[in-house]
């Protein structure tokens, strides 16, 4: 039974293979950068030594910049890909992230690295979160209601299959290539999606030839506006919603915390290097792929009262993982899932 419906949430994704294919390549890129980073950061802004707190600190207010900009982007970017159409904004998002490791594809030096953090910080505020979010919105145009968990399921399933293959990628090849390899999928992930991905939402009219620059500026703005407003609205006037994003805050307060700091702090205390990182990611990675598939081609059958203890088991084994060297952000998507089947129910 199990296996049957995870046959069909496999079939319900043949509509998105010109949108899995290249966010698959997307994401194996962005991967397999992970484990080679805290090694070249470290070597770049603290040379001789296997612990650097300037990269902590550095890593700390990258984290506080991003989360402040993303609470406006973010919803910004979704409000701009309902208008506008999803293939324009994911094309927008995956693009950024050549970008930083480009700088460190040419050079590795101090200069470089801070270049590089300026790079990240931009491609972040675009792309974290809003790539996922504009995916699931793409999906959600073409498959049919009752089968969405499903394929959202699957869709995270390739999320973490392509970290698997991305930390596979980052163990096997030599340092100096891993920037390289990760440059060229990036920009094979672009142009696939330019050429072969259908648009699945009609852009809105343009404006009239005939107003001023600073009329659509203004008008622009205050659309803007009201669209944040009334989402806002929406969410401290539901109380699912208003629970849900305050659980969010909360786990995101002490996830982004841990994750910042956790291959750092395994560096300094075991001297562990890319070759353990991308070992580890891995074995966590094998994992979420099936918990994921699984746990999405199910959420339809589970109680509510039954998903308020997962999202808690979740929570928990989250802590626990970390501690693991896990990826923050499968779990974070697997809390997706149990919140799209919590609204839903």
């Amino acid at each position: 039974m199990v296996f049957e419906d995870c046959l069909i949430g496999f079939k319900e994704l043949r509509p998105l293979v010109h949108l899995l294919l290249p966010l698959f390549f997307h994401w194996i890129a962005e991967e397999m950068t992970v484990s080679v980073l805290v090694d070249v950061l470290t070597s770049a802004l603290c040379p001789d030594q296997t612990t650097c707190s300037e990269v902590i600190y550095i890593n700390g207010l990258q984290q506080t910049v991003v989360g402040i900009f993303k609470m406006v982007v973010l919803p910004l970017l979704g409000q701009l890909a309902d208008e506008y159409g999803r293939k324009l904004l994911l094309l927008i998002t995956i693009s950024t992230s050549m970008f930083p490791f480009a700088v460190l594809a040419c050079n590795q030096s101090r200069d470089a690295v801070y270049v590089y953090y300026v790079l990240r910080t931009i491609s972040f505020i675009l792309s974290q979160g809003s790539i996922f979010c504009i995916a699931v919105a793409y999906a959600a145009d073409l498959i049919k209601e009752e089968n969405r968990a499903a394929a959202f399921s699957w869709i995270t399933g390739f999320f973490s299959a392509s970290h698997v293959i991305g930390n596979l990628l980052a163990r096997f090849l030599p340092e100096k290539y891993i920037f390289v390899v990760s440059i060229a999928l990036l920009i094979f992930g672009s142009v696939y999606m330019y050429f072969f991905l259908a648009e699945t939402v009609e852009p809105v009219e343009k404006r009239e030839r005939d107003s001023t620059f600073l009329t659509n500026i203004i008008n622009f703005t205050r659309k803007r506006y009201e669209s944040m407003r009334y989402a806002a609205v929406l969410v401290f006037r539901s109380p699912t919603l208003k629970v849900i994003s305050l659980v969010s805050f909360f786990y995101e307060l002490g996830m982004s915390g841990i994750s910042s700091v956790l291959l750092y702090y395994l560096k300094a205390v075991f001297g562990f290097n890319k070759n353990q990182y991308s070992e580890i990611l891995s074995v966590v990675g094998v994992g979420a792929i099936f918990s994921q598939v699984w746990s999405g081609d199910n959420l339809s059958a589970v109680s509510f009262t039954n998903l308020k203890e997962l999202l808690c088991l979740n929570n928990e084994n989250c802590g626990l993982l970390s501690l693991e060297g896990g990826n923050m952000l499968i779990k974070r998507l697997y809390m997706v899932h149990l919140f799209f089947a919590l609204i839903t129910s």
